[in-house]
């Protein structure tokens, strides 16, 4: 898992330009709870373009015949106050974060301890992904939290493909970020 480095440019897909970003208009029960979410990876920030543009169409956001949004960097200028979380790897501590963020009640414990950072970062459960983690939710692979449980959902995301994301938490954390550019995505 790459680590936050001073200067290191991170990318936001959406269906609008976010040069200012705004917690209060972050989701809620994502990966690693309420925050603004960036990755390294600039193709991965193009593939979620496209689910937003369907999740702001549903909700109303936008006409649904937009056909086009976009990503926007930023640069991020690391503050030592900062309290950064950063999973390593996509491992049972991992899962139960995003499991614990995603359903209420559940890792309660895990969640509770994860207010205390400003950022959380890790792999990312997206939507090619999210077929195991809801058959992980329902029992499918056994009890919640148990070892068997975990180890197949852990194996069945197969981790080493998976991209990276950083849940910017607090005002201090998005503090950290220097908006750089948006750009159009046509077509998605």
């Amino acid at each position: 898992m790459q680590k936050l480095t001073d200067g290191i440019i991170l990318y936001h897909g959406s269906y609008c330009e976010v040069p200012l970003p705004e917690l209060n208009k972050c989701a809620a029960n994502k990966d690693f709870g309420q925050g603004f979410y960036l990755t390294t990876s600039r193709e991965q920030a193009e593939s979620f373009v496209k689910a937003s543009i369907k999740k702001a169409i549903a909700i109303g956001l936008i006409d649904s015949d937009q056909n086009y949004g976009f990503v926007s960097s930023f640069q991020y200028n690391k503050i030592l106050s900062l309290k950064e979380y950063i999973f390593d790897e996509a491992n049972v501590d991992w899962l139960h974060c995003i499991v614990g963020h995603r359903k209420e009640n559940t890792f309660s414990d895990i969640v509770e301890n994860m207010k205390n950072y400003d950022i959380i970062g890790g792999k990312i459960a997206d939507d090619k992904t999210n077929i195991t983690i809801t058959t992980y939710l329902l029992g499918g692979y056994g009890e919640i939290g148990s070892k068997g449980a975990d180890s197949i959902c852990i194996g069945q995301l197969i981790p080493e493909r998976l991209q990276n994301q950083y849940c910017f938490r607090t005002q201090t954390a998005l503090d950290c970020l220097s908006y750089k550019e948006s750009e159009k995505i046509w077509k998605v």
